[in-house]
């Protein structure tokens, strides 16, 4: 199985390597904002995309190009995220494009579900929290990854 796990730097990218050791015996493509990241996961493939937010939505385009052109070019058979932006954006063309998707919401959405996650209730086959009591029909708890 191919694996494409996807998140924006700091808290999104730390949880998204957490869950590492359940990739284990799988192809696994990384990719993130920042390339230094690639010193992270030496052992897999890496790609950089550029950053953007809600606040720019000529870069969230732009990204969005970016990511869709990996998706396309990489094939994976699942897209893995633990978001933001281009997770989410993994979420929505993988599932365009009828691949399985997963979203893990940050274990700093304490209160509520992220944005991002909200929204990915709609895309992702799978949503999970990491808070027992933000668990719903649609989203999961079956742990945190920190």
């Amino acid at each position: 199985m191919r694996i494409l796990a996807i998140a924006s730097a700091g808290g999104h990218w730390i949880q998204l390597l957490r869950l590492k050791p359940a990739f284990a015996e799988q192809e696994v493509i990384f990719v993130s904002t920042k390339q230094s990241f690639s010193e992270t996961v030496k052992e897999h493939d890496f790609y950089s995309i550029p950053n953007a937010s809600r606040q720019s939505k000529l870069r969230l385009i732009y990204m969005a190009f970016c990511v869709a052109k990996l998706i396309l070019s990489l094939k994976p058979d699942i897209v893995i995220t633990t978001g933001a932006a281009p997770g989410l954006l993994g979420i929505m063309i993988g599932k365009i494009l009828g691949l399985k998707t997963l979203w893990v919401d940050s274990i700093a959405n304490v209160e509520r579900v992220s944005l991002s996650g909200k929204i990915a209730i709609f895309f992702a086959d799978n949503v999970y929290t990491q808070w027992p009591h933000l668990a719903t029909s649609k989203i999961k708890f079956s742990g945190s990854v920190l």
